[in-house]
This record gives C-alpha cells, structure tokens and sequence, in this order.
C-alpha cells in the first residue's frame, strides 16, 4: 500500500492572510482515545488500550504551530485526533475543522509514495501528515517503523 503525504507548511502558507491571522492563536483539542475510537469499540478494546488511554490524555495544541527549528508555521490539525477547536461554539469549530480538513487533503500539498522493497522515507510530523492507502488486500503490509520522541508544539 502506498502511503500520502501532506505538507502542513505548504498548506499554511496557501491561506489567505486573514485566514492565517484568524487561525493563529487558536487552540485545539487532540484526543488519542478519539484517534483510536474504532480500536476501542472492539471487543476487548477498551482493555487492550487501557494504559494507552491512560498515559495519552487529551491535550491542547495550538491550530498553528512554530517549527522549532526552521521557525517556519505549519496548520496543526488532522481529522484523526483533533477532536475541536476550543473557545468556538460546537457549529463553529466544527465547520472551521471541516474547512482545515479539506484544504489539507488538497492534491498541491499532497505526495503519494509507491513503496518498493527496499523504500526508506523519513518525515517530520510536525509538519507533515500521513495517511496509508489501504488497497493491497489481500497482500500484507509488513514495514518496520521508528518514531523519534518530538518537541511540545508550539
């Protein structure tokens, strides 16, 4: 299965300026027990993630991040964990995230990679998404992935 790409600098930068202006300073929710929603409603789910849950409890980030190392801003959002946009009526964050979700998933920020035997890809998920492209059943995906504690966003 191939794997998407979006770059969360390259969709920053395309807003409008009022929508950066808007967007910057606002805060959002990111809850790894919604990320893993479909998980936990399977039987045995709830005990499985347990201490997962427990050590991953929602948190507050802000909708545009600082990269601490290029200072560059990036949108910080992603329909997996971000659970609303706080300060904001329901409606509101809700059709904001709508917005922010669609203009992430635009193709001109988009790289999809065809994996080969022997591909190696590395990313920065402050800045970046990442999706699987699901279509290789009945083939088995088998990787070996290593994940660099990161940085508070900021």
């Amino acid at each position: 299965g191939d794997t998407s790409f979006a770059s969360l600098f390259a969709a920053h930068d395309a807003l409008s300026d009022r929508m950066r202006r808007y967007l910057d300073g606002l805060e959002a929710e990111h809850s790894f027990a919604y990320g893993f929603r479909h998980s936990l409603a399977e039987p045995g789910g709830p005990e499985r993630l347990a201490e997962a849950v427990r050590q991953n409890p929602p948190r507050r980030h802000p909708v545009v991040r600082t990269h601490p190392e290029s200072g560059r801003k990036a949108l910080f959002v992603n329909r997996l964990f971000t659970t609303r946009l706080l300060g904001l009526d329901e409606r509101e964050s809700e059709a904001v995230l709508a917005f922010l979700y669609a203009w992430l998933e635009t193709p001109e920020f988009s790289f999809r990679l065809r994996w080969q035997p022997g591909t190696i890809a590395f990313w920065d998920n402050r800045a970046t998404l990442h999706r699987p492209t699901n279509d290789y059943f009945p083939a088995t995906r088998i990787m070996q992935r290593i994940t660099i504690a990161g940085d508070r966003p900021g």
